[in-house]
């Protein structure tokens, strides 16, 4: 295994150096050694040609971002999957009636206190009518339930509700227009007009009935 020779054989491999008693044979390396060494080196140029030439697989940087993104993707699907992967960008208009009566427990447990209990405006502005100072669109209400208005007294709520729950809330809010409740606060900011489904209509007034 080592190929080494005997200790009678010495004299044959003894070379012309000698350091303080120390003499240096002329011995091979022992097999599995050199064989250890050529393995890496074929190793070597393996990884080189595949990882750095030829980049056929990921490095490991790659590898780790890859891994990362896989499981960001997983995550999305699973929040997906519980209606809880919603934000500003991807927030749309629930007409259900579930979902404008969750929006309702919502509103009536922290929007009362400055919109009053049917949106007509207190503190805060209207809701009711066509004026909106941060935008009328689903998106934009979404928005500013999520990060409320610095200086305006409109709070973040993204750390007390899911976007789920916000989405729910917003439709609620939104659901609100047209709806001109008596004593409603006169009309603040810009006028935004959308045509409203009659199924979101009809989903609130049985709502409101119950």
């Amino acid at each position: 295994m080592n190929n080494f020779k005997s200790a009678e054989q010495e004299k044959d491999l003894e070379m012309a150096h000698e350091y303080d008693g120390i003499r240096e044979l002329d011995n091979r390396l022992p097999p599995w050694w050199l064989w250890g060494f050529y393995v890496t080196i074929i190793f070597a140029v393996v990884y080189l040609w595949r990882y750095h030439v030829a980049e056929s697989a990921p490095l490991s940087e790659e590898e780790y971002n890859i891994s990362v993104a896989r499981a960001e993707a997983e995550v999305e699907a699973y929040l997906k999957k519980k209606g809880e992967s919603v934000n500003e960008n991807t927030v749309e208009y629930l007409t259900a009636a579930d979902d404008l009566a969750a929006g309702l427990k919502l509103y009536t447990a922290s929007c009362v206190a400055c919109h009053n209990a049917k949106g007509e405006g207190g503190v805060g502005p209207n809701l009711t009518d066509e004026y909106w100072l941060h935008g009328g669109d689903i998106k934009s209400i979404f928005k500013t339930i999520k990060y409320g208005v610095d200086g305006k007294g409109m709070a973040s709520w993204q750390a007390v509700y899911s976007p789920k729950q916000m989405a729910q809330l917003a439709s609620y809010v939104k659901s609100l227009g047209g709806t001109n409740p008596p004593g409603g606060r006169e009309p603040q900011g810009v006028l935004y007009r959308e045509e409203r489904a009659a199924s979101a209509t009809d989903s609130l007034q049985a709502v409101v009935k119950e």
